[in-house]
């Protein structure tokens, strides 16, 4: 079977506002809001703010509004094309064969603008909602039948004693698989024969259950081409099918399929978001169904649906979260070969973490909770739930989760590199780390930082950015990894406080330390550390050790004062390095380290100066405080002065005040 590298998921959480419509042209029946799948972003490369390829684009969403207001030339579905090569823009969109006019015309127009929105700069993206798709790239891809990306999707059942006495009484689960892949099957025929390559169909299995399933191609491709994609995405059903599943789907670009079992009621066009509703140990019979996967996977889902809702009475509007992608524990055993130690990356706060290798050759690495660790299910929850809402590339990608048999485990993308860390403070890997690529990667890490506090609109505070929780790729694009300690901000929230100080020795800011006060200026004060380390190639963590008590803040302090700047500079790079540009970045590093956090700049400011050679840089005053110089200033705060460095992800010591 193939994943493509995806996780088998749940069905995504249902939208946070639910409004109806009674737009004229529909008769005024009430249509309820879309509703967010899945998205994935395509490597085929970049596209630059303003540039004509943007113009394209935006061209492209201004026509596909158009072609939905007018229902487009056969029945929901449109192509077309924006401009000449080599800017030219291909799109397409289509809505499901039952969606009214007015709905299809609100998920094309909410679909393109989340999608531009969640692969910035991306030439080729593809959406799915429940009611419609919409996809572009800078290549044609009309009239060819492509089957990948694969994702796979499922949605649990509720969870009840009476349903799942239901299933058991009406299937053992090869027969369950075979009723379900031969109705596929007859679908697949029903589809091709139809001129909108669209068709639903039910069985009613006994007086009770009732299955119902959908099948949809784009219809550009020919029907021979719609059934082989068809075909191609029933051959794993077996994947996302057991007992445990009351629906799933599978997507792909040209088709889509999907199931849903459906209890003493009617069969709907679309599979419902699981329920939310907590069942007790008394319903439940056990302790173990309390405690199992998919109740606290809803539960997870739960917490997120109560953000939006924090969001939706602030007046903001609400953003769509990624799916909480279920990966099952068996397929994770065999990806680290059983958690060996040969898989073993390392290790942190959190717990160990494993290299894993899955069936189609995808590398993952999963983060695995330690029954004895001190952060437990408190950041696990935060982050699955913070990652489940963003995406951006300069953020590590969160590929799924597992909660089954006691497990807690994060997958992750396998970063090949590992952590800045490795590279920046060891004396031979470091000349690997030229000046261009420094800064290409605090460039990235600053990108990510700003998207983080002004971008994503959720405004999160990392209160943990650090080398080693900056993970490497491939190409050494920078990744900001860890969101366990991170926190959500109100939209008119500045700053907030805490008895449970959580980060990193060195690179925690003054007010945080010593008041528990946190805010954005605190997370660019880690960023100016680790700005200056960059810089240097020695961790302000432990400098004091070596420069007689002087911490590596006011060392470079000293320096730019005395205009000695250039004798910071790591000396593995002196010879690629520019003069001019180093001492713009000490300059830089020394704002964003100041003690008052109001004397700050914003992460905004900071890419700006970062990127332009002639805005006018204000005097920095001398950092009054580093956790570096005197650890006894942070008494009564118990600091353990420890980091471990991991592949995939670092966990931070936690110090209680």
């Amino acid at each position: 079977m193939n994943f493509d590298g995806k996780p088998i998921g749940q069905a995504s959480a249902p939208p946070a506002t639910n409004k109806t419509s009674t737009e004229s042209g529909d008769k005024g029946t009430p249509v309820g809001a879309p509703t967010y799948v899945q998205e994935r972003c395509a490597d085929r490369g970049d596209y630059a703010a303003y540039s004509k390829f943007q113009d394209n684009l935006y061209r492209l969403r201004i026509r596909g509004d158009y072609a939905a207001d007018n229902k487009g030339p056969i029945n929901g579905f449109y192509n077309t094309t924006e401009g000449e090569d080599p800017d030219k823009v291909y799109g397409l969109f289509l809505c499901r064969g039952d969606v009214a006019a007015n709905l299809c015309r609100s998920c094309i127009h909410e679909a393109f603008n989340i999608l531009i929105e969640r692969c910035p700069g991306q030439k080729e993206a593809i959406i799915w909602y429940d009611e419609c798709l919409v996809r572009y790239s800078n290549r044609s891809f009309f009239s060819i039948m492509e089957t990948k990306p694969i994702i796979f999707i499922a949605n649990p059942l509720d969870g009840s004693v009476t349903v799942n006495k239901i299933v058991e009484q009406t299937f053992n689960n090869e027969d369950f698989v075979a009723k379900v892949t031969d109705l596929a099957r007859n679908v697949t025929d029903l589809v091709i024969s139809s001129k909108r390559l669209y068709t639903t169909k039910n069985v009613y299995v006994s007086s009770l259950v009732t299955l119902h399933e959908l099948a949809q191609c784009t219809p550009d491709i020919s029907k021979s081409a719609c059934k082989s994609c068809l075909l191609s995405a029933i051959k794993e059903f077996p994947t996302v099918l057991n007992l445990k599943r009351g629906g799933a789907r599978i997507l792909q670009p040209s088709c889509n399929v999907q199931y849903q079992m459906n209890f003493d009621g009617e069969p709907t066009g679309q599979a419902p978001a699981p329920s939310t509703t907590k069942k007790t140990n008394t319903e439940s019979g056990s302790e173990e169904k309390e405690n199992s996967q998919e109740v606290q996977l809803l539960h997870l889902r739960q917490e997120i649906g109560e953000e939006f809702s924090k969001e939706r009475s602030q007046g903001e509007k609400p953003v769509a979260s990624q799916e909480l992608s279920l990966i099952r524990l068996d397929i994770i055993r065999a990806a680290t070969q059983n958690f060996s130690n040969e898989c073993k990356l390392g290790e942190g706060g959190f717990g160990p973490v494993y290299k894993g290798t899955l069936a189609d050759g995808k590398e993952i690495a999963v983060k695995r909770l330690s029954r004895s660790s001190g952060q437990g299910l408190i950041e696990f929850k935060n982050e699955v739930i913070l990652i489940a809402r963003l995406q951006h590339r300069n953020l590590v990608r969160l590929l799924g989760c597992c909660l089954e048999e006691h497990e807690k485990l994060l997958i992750y993308e396998y970063m090949p590199n590992k952590s800045l860390d490795v590279f920046l403070f060891d004396s031979t890997m470091g000349q690997s780390l030229d000046w261009k690529m420094r800064m290409n990667i605090t460039f990235g890490i600053a990108r990510g930082l700003l998207y983080l506090h002004e971008d994503s609109r959720l405004r999160i505070i990392h209160r943990d950015l650090k080398a080693s929780n900056i993970l490497l790729d491939g190409e050494m694009n920078p990744k900001i990894s860890d969101f366990g300690m991170a926190r959500i901000f109100g939209g008119n929230q500045d700053e907030a406080s805490t008895n449970r100080v959580v980060g990193t020795y060195g690179y925690m800011a003054p007010e945080y330390a010593m008041e528990g006060l946190f805010s954005i200026k605190s997370d660019v004060f880690s960023f100016g550390v680790l700005l200056l380390e960059m810089i240097s190639g020695r961790k302000n963590n432990g400098f004091h050790l070596r420069e007689h008590g002087e911490s590596l803040l006011t060392f470079a302090w000293k320096l730019w004062y005395k205009g000695r700047g250039l004798e910071l500079t790591d000396p593995s790079i002196k010879e690629s390095c520019d003069g001019v540009q180093v001492i713009k970045c000490i300059h830089i590093g020394l704002l964003c380290v100041q003690e008052d956090p109001a004397d700050r700049p914003t992460m905004s400011l900071v890419v700006h100066m970062l990127g332009a050679d002639t805005i006018p840089l204000t005097r920095p005053s001398l950092p009054a405080f580093s956790v570096g110089r005197d650890v006894r200033t942070l008494n009564p705060i118990s600091l353990i002065h420890k980091t471990s460095t991991i592949n995939e992800v670092t966990l931070s010591d936690v110090s209680p005040r």
